[in-house]
């Protein structure tokens, strides 16, 4: 146990200190949670053979006996955007990629029996996040004093702001986890969610004058807010074919970005969304079953994150209480995944997941920070046993190019001819180690 415990404190200690993140697949959620579930597309909700209960299901850990995973995703975004003003001379447009192309994402799940019908555990995870970084100086923009007579300023980044643009958000919760068996086939839990997250912006200058705390929109360094939240779980084994599951987590309200008071709507907040999902497997033979969710995440009931910019009016500027956003739309999620029991040491996986795309072209300018427009995932993944208690777990994404075009907020009052289009592709390879005690 001794052995255990030190462990945990050091894996947790290695996952709060990663720096940045770079998560944009459902929306900005990832599309799984522990490397068996990255393999099958996502689908948990109703599966019982890891530890990431505080996550998935946490009904599903009394199920799951005395088990330890840890393991790390090597996740590899492309992100770029793009800049089309026809007639304007060159002026506004741009073409850019953004920088960071590879992310380490740890992971760690502890799952313990009190007895036959309770249990206790802990797991530790990226709840989401988002970054971009696009190079500056090397974009015209027209003079703000005076855009009709003064010529344009040269050098600048593709929203007219100076130096590097981009967003770095991370969001990590801790999940402890109790679960009880009700009777024989059913089961209950819940989660405390204790959340820290982090963000920093930088190349936003030019929205300072849009702003109710100007000097609190761009390049203040990373800033941090805490919260507190739940989710609660259950789980039914129906039969021996048949295992149902539904999991939710009501919004968590965290403390506010004082950095970012006046970039993020309602002086600096960033609760993270409502969401549920609804999950059942299929033993279909002895050696294959499958697994399909489906989940909701709400962002629209976040401020900072639903408002559109169309919010943005002199009444209502950025930083206000009503103040514009990303304009995200909420997401629905279909995960589907299948596994084989290829042999008594080697499991294999598959798995889809689609999800509706949170980004709609009225809205794309804001999102050229935070391109989550991907809609598809592709899986693969696998375990197998080093020994009676022992195991080794892979998983593979790929997330094939998404694009989302629209007209800019550089037009003029009922002009469309300015647009812009941000673009994203993905893949990701996992590795994990869990054994038994």
């Amino acid at each position: 146990m001794k052995k255990i415990n030190t462990l945990r404190a050091t894996v947790v200690a290695t996952v709060l200190a990663t720096t940045s993140a770079a998560w944009a697949t459902d929306g900005y959620f990832p599309h799984g949670f522990g490397m068996k579930s990255k393999g099958m597309g996502g689908a948990s909700v109703a599966v019982t053979d890891n530890a990431f209960a505080g996550i998935n299901n946490p009904a599903a850990s009394v199920w799951a006996g005395n088990r330890v995973e840890m393991g790390v995703d090597a996740f590899m975004p492309k992100r770029s955007a793009a800049r089309s003003a026809p007639g304007f001379g060159g002026m506004l447009e741009g073409d850019m990629k953004s920088g960071g192309s590879v992310f380490a994402v740890p992971e760690f799940a502890y799952n313990k029996m009190i007895d036959d019908r309770m249990s206790w555990g802990v797991t530790v995870y990226g709840n989401g996040g988002m970054n971009t970084e696009y190079p500056g100086a090397r974009v015209s923009c027209p003079n703000p004093q005076d855009p009709q007579n003064l010529p344009p300023i040269e050098g600048l980044n593709l929203l007219c702001g100076q130096g590097k643009l981009g967003v770095d958000l991370m969001q990590l919760i801790i999940a402890p986890t109790l679960a009880y068996k009700v009777d024989a086939q059913h089961s209950v839990g819940v989660s405390p969610l204790l959340v820290v997250q982090q963000f920093k912006a930088t190349g936003l200058q030019a929205f300072t004058g849009f702003s109710l705390a100007s000097s609190k929109v761009s390049n203040t360094g990373t800033d941090r807010s805490t919260g507190v939240g739940v989710r609660l779980g259950y789980l039914g084994q129906l039969n021996d074919t048949l295992t149902l599951g539904a999991t939710y987590s009501p919004k968590i309200k965290m403390s506010k970005f004082d950095r970012y008071a006046g970039l993020f709507a309602d002086a600096g907040s960033f609760d993270i969304p409502e969401n549920y999902a609804l999950g059942l497997n299929v033993q279909v033979t002895p050696a294959v079953s499958v697994a399909a969710d489906y989940s909701r995440i709400n962002y629209s009931g976040v401020t900072s994150i639903g408002n559109p910019m169309s919010n943005l009016t002199p009444s209502t500027p950025m930083g206000s209480a009503n103040g514009p956003g990303f304009g995200w739309s909420n997401v629905d999620v279909f995960k589907l995944g299948v596994q084989w029991q290829a042999s008594a040491t080697m499991v294999l996986r598959a798995g889809f997941n689609q999800s509706t795309n949170p980004v709609k072209p009225e809205n794309v300018t804001f999102n050229i920070l935070a391109p989550g427009v991907i809609t598809q995932h592709f899986t693969l993944g696998g375990t197998y046993a080093l020994g009676q208690d022992a195991e080794f777990t892979w998983a593979y994404m790929y997330a094939p190019k998404n694009t989302v075009t629209g007209p800019s907020m550089f037009n003029q009052p009922g002009s469309t001819a300015i647009t812009e289009t941000v673009r994203m592709s993905q893949q990701s390879l996992g590795v994990q180690y869990g054994w038994k005690f």
